[in-house]
């Protein structure tokens, strides 16, 4: 296990930059996640930590050994991919066995040992099965199963469930991070998905345009994100945010929106409210009007329009009898989130 450290580490294609001063530690045994859009550069760093692509600035260290220029066979790291990568004439066993025989280990021991990881993963009953024979999630543990094989220092995981379907994606993320946190070796996990990167990491690092847009652990960056971009990446559903000025504790905007905030005065604010801090009043004179009502068991989601700004909220079951499409409600939030209308920065970071 080690610690991995990138100091000023940039990546440039032709002329394009990618990825710009990146300046990252993952803390031995750690979970760290990258985070964002497509284009983000999240990939690209993940690439240059196991050797796939060439550093253009700066410097990468795995504990203390800089291994910047080092081929990707020297930098004792594993990689899980998106699309398994397995060799479909290979048992389970076999597949989970390879690195050991790679590094001619015994077969004996290696299958020996292949099966008592296999078994860890609950594929214990499979491992004579050929890839074909298996499920997406199973396959994906096989790929997860032969990269713990190998007792690397550190663990990459570049959108590993993103080819699976909803059900299997949980399953395999609550395996996966059970066994992470089992292992604990340091482990850089690279998607697109935030409810995904909100779940398994230790550390969230939110990339935005080859930068680091904010870094830190995840309930931090959802109670206090630095700037809109983050606010409505990182939370789903995404935060509402409503440009206008604070007066004697209500928002107001131009087009005439108005909702009770509390809080000081303050002029070209751009206010934040998450959709469960934003509260519906049944009202015959509110401001807002139902758009659309999405039931998700015990809780819906609630879309309403307000003049111009369309926002949404999340409001129990049972307070659908009262707040349906159509109704007038009234607007008020809990909790907000200050930012400043002209950069987008927090205001009270």
């Amino acid at each position: 296990m080690a610690s991995v450290t990138f100091s000023k580490v940039g990546k440039a294609f032709g002329s394009t930059s990618v990825v710009s001063d990146l300046d990252l530690e993952l803390t031995d045994g750690s979970m760290t996640v990258l985070v964002g859009p497509s284009g983000c550069g999240k990939t690209t760093s993940l690439r240059m930590l196991a050797g796939l692509e060439q550093v253009s600035a700066g410097t990468i260290h795995i504990g203390d050994r800089d291994v910047t220029a080092l081929e990707p066979k020297d930098r004792d790291i594993a990689m899980v991919f998106q699309n398994y990568a397995l060799y479909p004439h290979l048992t389970v066993r076999e597949n989970i066995a390879f690195p050991l025989r790679a590094k001619k280990t015994a077969r004996a021991e290696a299958l020996r040992r292949a099966d008592e990881i296999a078994e860890s993963l609950g594929l214990g009953a499979l491992v004579e099965r050929k890839p074909k024979d298996l499920s997406g999630g199973q396959q994906q543990r096989v790929a997860i199963g032969r990269a713990i094989i190998r007792e690397p220092a550190v663990f990459l995981f570049d959108e590993p469930l993103s080819n699976l379907d909803a059900k299997l994606r949980v399953e395999t993320r609550t395996e996966l991070l059970r066994l992470q946190r089992q292992l604990g070796i340091t482990s850089l996990y690279v998607t697109h998905d935030q409810e995904e990167a909100m779940t398994l990491s230790d550390r969230i690092v939110v990339m935005r345009e080859g930068r680091i847009a904010q870094a830190g652990p995840p309930g931090e960056v959802y109670r206090r994100p630095a700037d809109t971009f983050v606010a409505t990446f990182v939370g789903s559903p995404k935060m509402n945010l409503v440009d206008g000025t604070v007066t004697g504790g209500e928002l107001r905007t131009e087009s005439g929106v108005r909702i009770s905030v509390g809080g000081p005065q303050a002029s070209s604010v751009t206010i934040g409210v998450r959709a469960d801090d934003l509260i519906l009043t049944p009202d015959a004179d509110g401001a807002a009007v139902v758009e659309l009502v999405e039931l998700l068991g015990p809780r819906a989601i609630i879309t309403v329009r307000s003049a111009d700004q369309q926002l949404t909220s999340v409001v129990e079951a049972a307070a659908l009898t009262e707040i349906t499409v159509g109704a007038t409600v009234g607007l008020s939030a809990r909790d907000v989130h200050r930012f400043d209308a002209a950069t987008g920065r927090r205001l009270d970071a």
